[in-house]
């Protein structure tokens, strides 16, 4: 499994190669084997729970799961929690991706209530669907921003979810994230000094997109200016409005 996955233009169609994996590599080899039904079969669950703090790569993973399969002639359905009427789709063998499950309706969205629990449609769907999955060879793939404990869902929603397979999205460190700036920057011809990297990993947002788009910038400055990136360079484009 590739630990360090290079290809991540903010316009590349999120693969589970271009994941950079980090700590992650069990995950996604999970994730490939759960695009095919006959490999999906051989896990100890057909169904995989995900999370991780935004930025994590949550939908990345999920968008790039459901392509991975379709291309594979698995048949799949990527869909936002939000979006879920009273019904998901009952497509044979196919795979159900549902992001940010935390968004499934519930009582504050005008559901009626059992034993306490909130009844709205959403829940009761995705509910559902767990019961049909074994007799329809369906496997669901569900994202969301914390252990299931936390979710605001149903009990009876919540104990199917925990016994899905479980994994936490685990960030990046440092050192990846600095390998990664150095390599992309490498890869453009540029030269990235080292004083960069530090002053935007100790004072930057960490999310990986956000530090690519901010050598995006650099690099744009760096061929207006015909200056090389460094540290005054980096300061004089954030005096003008770059956010870090």
């Amino acid at each position: 499994m590739k630990q360090l996955v290079l290809d991540i233009r903010p316009d590349a169609p999120p693969t589970l190669d271009n994941f950079v994996a980090g700590a992650n590599a069990e995950l996604v080899a999970t994730l490939a084997l759960l695009t095919e039904r006959s490999t999906a079969a051989q896990l100890p669950s057909r169904h995989l729970y995900l999370w991780g703090a935004p930025g994590s790569g949550r939908s990345h993973l999920l968008r790039a799961t459901v392509a991975m399969a379709r291309d594979g002639g698995r048949p799949t359905h990527l869909l936002r929690a939000a979006d879920i009427g009273d019904a998901l789709p009952e497509t044979a063998d196919a795979l159900v991706a549902i992001d940010d499950i935390d968004q499934l309706g519930g009582d504050q969205l005008g559901g009626d209530q059992l034993d306490g629990q909130p009844r709205a449609s959403a829940q009761i769907a995705l509910f559902n669907a767990f019961n049909r999955a074994r007799g329809n060879g369906q496997s669901l793939l569900l994202a969301g921003p914390c252990a299931p404990l936390g979710l605001s869902v149903r009990e009876d929603l919540r104990t199917r979810v925990g016994q899905s397979l479980i994994y936490e999205v685990q960030p990046l460190d440092d050192g990846s994230r600095a390998t990664i700036l150095a390599t992309l920057a490498e890869r453009r011809g540029l030269r990235l000094a080292d004083e960069v990297v530090d002053f935007l990993l100790r004072h930057g947002r960490r999310e990986l997109p956000s530090l690519v788009a901010v050598l995006d910038a650099l690099d744009a400055a760096s061929l207006e200016r015909k200056r090389p990136i460094t540290l005054p360079l980096l300061r004089d484009v954030m005096q003008q409005g770059l956010r870090i």
